[in-house]
């Protein structure tokens, strides 16, 4: 089960109190109490691991470690490491406290979510020609707490989307090596799945329906999902009886959510055209370029009709 949206709250680690103590040692009197070490800051930190969020679905509370206190004879506590959380490129953080929002897009790259607290001062500090025997310290600054939520959106060069069953799944299968569930029935795909076609990566969203924009069938979710891919792979059964209604009902469901969808490059696709007739495929595909003149007629049991999938595949590769 892939993770994609989920809340949780982070405490950075608090800063050690400072020390009261004083130099035993002969001609050496005064005060030797160390400073507190600094609590442990938290980062977010992409990395390529769709099911990073993962980790998060039952620990919902993060805490980073608390600096050392201070000791006598002028040792200070220790500054603790800072927690470093692994979290899916594409992720954006937001911060339901600050209602800053921050976004990891490459892998590698680390944003800063809670500060640790800085050490309290000994009593070794506090020392002057007026106050040689001082009892004042101070406790630790408290780390910062939040309450963050962490949404993936998939960063694809390429969206399949469609109804559900019409073939998106098989497809990717075809073309990369990606091992999406395949069957005869309708919502087989329950969650993105990615697949590499050398440098292009490739993702099936799970097929939408009338209302998903409200959150029917496996709705929004699904769509946040769509919105980073740079182009669209529109597909369409011949199975249907209304292919042309299939395709107006997944634009409109598009627009509806966001109307810079709508806008993305697209390329149309009649998929399982080895289950009619060629009278009946003329007819859907007349009937459907006069919605996308662009369409291409495919089946996975025809290796011309692949050979043409890979040959705008490697087109778009070309100029990415």
């Amino acid at each position: 089960m892939l993770i994609d949206d989920v809340k949780i709250k982070i405490k950075a680690g608090d800063g050690g109190r400072g020390a009261v103590a004083f130099n035993k040692n002969m001609l050496s009197l005064g005060p030797s109490g160390g400073s507190g070490g600094s609590g442990g800051s938290i980062y977010f930190e992409g990395v390529s691991d769709l099911n990073a969020l993962s980790q998060f679905r039952y620990k919902k509370e993060i805490k980073a470690q608390k600096g050392g206190d201070g000791k006598p004879q002028f040792n200070d506590g220790a500054d603790v490491g800072n927690l470093i959380l692994k979290i899916p490129i594409g992720t954006v953080v937001y911060n339901l406290n600050t209602n800053q929002i921050f976004e990891i897009t490459k892998i590698g790259e680390k944003i800063l979510a809670a500060k640790g607290g800085r050490g309290g001062k000994g009593n070794y500090k506090f020392r002057s020609p007026t106050n040689t025997s001082p009892k004042q310290f101070k406790e630790g600054t408290l780390g910062e707490e939040f309450d963050m939520r962490l949404e993936l959106k998939l960063i694809a060069d390429i969206g399949f989307v469609g109804l559900p069953n019409v073939g998106k799944s098989s497809l990717l299968n075809e073309l990369t090596n990606a091992k999406s569930k395949v069957a005869n029935y309708p919502f087989t795909t329950l969650e993105p799945n990615l697949g590499s076609y050398y440098e292009l990566i490739l993702a099936d969203i799970p097929g939408l329906i009338k209302g998903a924009f409200e959150g029917k069938g496996l709705g929004i979710k699904f769509l946040n999902h769509i919105e980073r891919t740079k182009i669209i792979f529109h597909f369409i059964s011949s199975e249907s009886e209304n292919p042309s209604n299939d395709y107006k009902t997944v634009k409109k469901e598009l627009e509806l959510f966001n109307k810079e969808l709508i806008k993305k490059p697209e390329y149309l696709f009649l998929t399982k055209t080895d289950m009619i007739t060629l009278k009946k495929l003329r007819e859907k595909l007349t009937a459907l370029k006069k919605l996308n003149k662009s369409i291409v007629p495919i089946s996975i049991y025809d290796w011309n009709s692949l050979e043409k999938v890979k040959k705008i595949l490697n087109k778009i590769k070309k100029e990415k």
